[in-house]
């Protein structure tokens, strides 16, 4: 069963595969991409939990999810609350008897260097983001485990990379990819699949933002990333994939790479500052990785690495 908000009722005019029987709950569902994927999934025959904060906004994507012939239902409950959370899956299998996906949409977001960050916004960005996700799913693996299958999208975000002024946003997002593996390992032999997307569209996040705006045009619509979270819920068509992170603006489709430890691994019975400040004078300092999203080569350390190496 899904959890989602919104329908389009264009799925299933364009021979799409179809997702009859699935329950699935999208939280964040009553605006942006949200609303898109749960019209989307709708669309497509899927009974849809959407669930938003502002009822509002929920009860207007269910009406007209049922308006173009779907099933869904509101849930104004907060991710960030367990109980709550706990409650918007137990309305899905209330209504339409069982949980098959969840989408963990619901997510804040704002701006703010760090020297000016307010740590009352952090901690809400991290009790919806990071919070909100864990409540959410931990609820939906309990259901999926006792029926010994079901499906997991995350959303995260090509900032988990790292960007300017959104460090505490950023974070939470590692933090949803993080996870996000985490739970595929654990789950790998309960029939549970869980993976992320970072999507790019035109949503509100975007045009509060005069910087988020210009690298987002506002053809970039929700709608083009909906097509993702389907592959990645249904079962027939993305059975064996599980424990990924996949990106999609729109135009651009690809998986986004996992870390890893990067040769060369230097060994030493002992390491002491000498011996550490020597080594990347001599080595690790031609192997440090450019950071931050836009990919900064790191020159101030090679400035101060160079030095040493004329030495």
């Amino acid at each position: 069963m899904l959890v989602v908000t919104g329908l389009s009722g264009l799925a299933r005019e364009n021979g799409v595969s179809r997702m009859d029987g699935r329950a699935v709950v999208v939280t964040g569902a009553g605006r942006g991409l949200g609303e898109a994927f749960a019209e989307h999934l709708a669309g497509v025959g899927a009974a849809v939990v959407v669930n938003d904060v502002d009822a509002e906004r929920a009860r207007l994507v269910t009406a007209r999810i049922r308006a173009n012939g779907g099933a869904a239902v509101a849930s104004e409950h907060s991710v960030a609350d367990p109980e709550q959370a706990a409650a918007i899956v137990d309305l899905c299998v209330a209504e339409f008897g069982a949980i098959d996906g969840l989408v963990n949409n619901a997510g804040l977001n704002y701006e703010a260097l760090p020297w000016e960050d307010d740590p009352a916004r952090v901690r809400a960005v991290v009790e919806v983001n990071v919070l909100g996700v864990i409540y959410t799913g931990l609820a939906a693996i309990r259901r999926m485990r006792a029926a010994g299958s079901g499906s997991i999208v995350n959303v995260s975000s090509g900032a988990s990379l790292g960007q300017r002024t959104l460090g505490s946003y950023a974070a939470t997002k590692g933090a949803v990819s993080s996870l996000t593996s985490s739970w595929a390992l654990d789950l790998e032999d309960s029939g549970i699949r869980v993976n992320a997307i970072c999507p790019r569209a035109y949503t509100r996040m975007v045009w509060t933002s005069e910087r988020a705006s210009r690298q987002t045009p506002p053809e970039h619509t929700p709608d083009l990333v909906a097509p993702v979270v389907h592959f990645l819920l249904d079962d027939d068509r993305s059975g064996g994939i599980t424990g990924q992170v996949v990106r999609c603006t729109g135009p651009e489709l690809h998986v986004v790479g996992q870390p890893y430890l990067k040769a060369p691994i230097l060994h030493r019975d002992r390491w002491d500052v000498e011996t550490v400040t020597t080594a990347f004078a001599e080595v690790l300092g031609g192997h440090l990785e450019p950071y931050g999203l836009e990919k900064r080569p790191p020159a101030r350390l090679r400035k101060w690495l160079a030095p040493m190496r004329t030495a």
